[in-house]
């Protein structure tokens, strides 16, 4: 364990700078200048000049790059352009409402979507197993802002049981962080429903044909002993790699969610400091949602080695 967990931090760091060299050059290729954005459309081109010497923008490609680099590795990750605050502090600040939407949609996609994957598995070919399919075929269908938006009128707007938008923090008022969190946490939670569903039925239907399931039932065991005691554990592996990824795609991907329900999280933020040009948010940014990658791909690693001790790396 000592040595998987040596091997993944070792990996850190040539990924974090290969991620880091990607954005940097994809944002320098883009159109829009931040110092126009920041001057305004009026501004004269000695105002360009002094904001543009101002943010290092004079300087060559090259210079910027490794300059920038330096200043990360010294903790120093910018200041934003627009709002003049470190983009640390930026990032933390967004940081509670899109930690708190992702888990909670984690948490309501696994108590729903793990257990109906297995009893579509079990009931094969029955109605359950059918209905299951179509639910995520339409899961995966529906993009996201379309299954909000329908919620907002069904849940919010017509019987007036949850507000439209907003985000109250759990510490400051639960129940009302609760109604305020439900519409988008069930919004992200039906999308990652259909998948987490679909690849725990895949499974479960694999291990179900192993010789030691036969065997299980063979003895006289209970089929809910069978399924939780000798198939479940088996067939955890894909499991675990779906929902790993899927925490940190709800982290990285709240972005239209945030939008439709008006939460002041990372998505937000992301969203702001792209259409601003605002490259130290943005380098900042994509540097964050890397490091959850690969903190959620370590975790993952480390599950397998729990969850099926047969692994080895």
């Amino acid at each position: 364990m000592t040595r998987l967990i040596a091997m993944r931090i070792a990996t850190v760091l040539p990924v974090l700078l290969v991620v880091a060299t990607i954005v940097f050059v994809l944002l320098r290729l883009s159109p829009g200048d931040p110092a126009q954005v920041l001057a305004g459309e009026n501004a004269t081109p000695e105002a360009l000049s002094n904001i543009r010497q101002e943010l290092g923008l004079d300087r060559s490609l090259p210079v910027q790059y490794v300059t920038w680099l330096v200043e990360m590795a010294h903790g120093n990750f910018g200041t934003s352009v627009l709002s003049r605050v470190p983009v640390l502090t930026l990032i933390r600040d967004r940081l509670e409402p899109t930690m708190v939407l992702a888990l909670s949609a984690i948490v309501i996609t696994v108590l729903l979507a793990v257990p109906l994957g297995a009893l579509a598995a079990w009931r094969h070919n029955s109605w359950i197993d059918r209905g299951v399919m179509v639910l995520s075929v339409i899961g995966f269908s529906v993009p996201a802002f379309v299954i909000g938006y329908v919620l907002i009128l069904l849940l919010a707007v017509k019987t007036d049981l949850f507000p439209v938008q907003g985000y109250v923090s759990p510490l400051s008022d639960p129940v009302a962080a609760a109604r305020h969190l439900f519409l988008p946490s069930v919004t992200l939670a039906l999308v990652f429903m259909a998948l987490i569903a679909r690849v725990t039925r895949s499974s479960v239907l694999e291990v179900l044909g192993e010789d030691f399931v036969r065997t299980a039932r063979a003895k006289g065991n209970r089929p809910t002993r069978v399924l939780w005691r000798h198939v479940l554990p088996n067939a955890a592996v894909p499991i675990i790699t779906v929902v790993g990824l899927g925490l940190a795609l709800l982290i990285s991907g709240v972005v239209v969610t945030e939008s439709v329900f008006n939460i002041p999280g990372v998505g937000r933020l992301t969203i702001d400091a792209i259409l601003a040009r605002d490259y130290p948010v943005v380098q900042g940014l994509m540097l964050f949602f890397a490091s959850i990658f690969i903190g959620v791909n370590l975790l993952i690693d480390i599950a397998y080695v729990i969850v099926d001790p047969r692994i080895r790396y």
